[in-house]
């Protein structure tokens, strides 16, 4: 059952955040749904998400580590993917990077909501964010192209222990 092209696109502002990187970090409890709009088959990710501080030189950023168990097509299986969240070149935003530096997206939170782009390849990753309120918050990719046809949608929601809002 394919889904409308504006699946990604943010519900309005719900929580202003004026520090992304104070805001995200801390423990999240993460659910990820992934929707391959070619074949209708859906997969589930449970796990959690850390962000915890960069060491030196990255002082000021985010070490993103996300683990858990993906189940696709009935079968689970261990997943983890690892990001860095560095100031961005405006005061509270951020500049998402894979681990091995390479760019991935800006992120601007100051509204509570963004939308981004990324090619990777020929496919196309469009995302957006919303920021629902201090302990909650949505990412949504819809990736299109001739290799993917896929929507990810995870919902994030404040662990046990992180500390509280905006918490370093």
């Amino acid at each position: 059952m394919p889904l409308p092209d504006d699946a990604v696109r943010p519900e309005p502002a719900r929580h202003p955040v004026p520090d992304a990187l104070a805001h995200l970090a801390g423990v999240w409890d993460v659910t990820r749904t992934v929707v391959d709009l070619g074949d209708g088959f859906e997969g589930r990710f449970v796990g959690t998400t850390v962000f915890s501080a960069l060491p030196a030189p990255d002082e000021g950023g985010l070490l993103h580590h996300e683990s858990g168990t993906f189940t696709w097509r009935g079968v689970a299986r261990p997943a983890e993917r690892t990001l860095r969240f560095l100031p961005g070149d405006e005061p509270g935003t951020a500049r998402v990077e894979f681990a091995d530096g390479r760019f991935f997206h800006g992120l601007d939170l100051r509204t509570g909501t963004h939308t981004v782009d990324h090619p990777c390849a020929r496919d196309l990753y469009s995302g957006a964010f919303e920021v629902y309120d201090a302990d909650r918050w949505r990412s949504r990719w819809r990736v299109g192209g001739p290799a993917k046809d896929l929507l990810l949608v995870t919902d994030y929601v404040r662990g046990p222990g992180s500390g509280g809002a905006g918490a370093r």
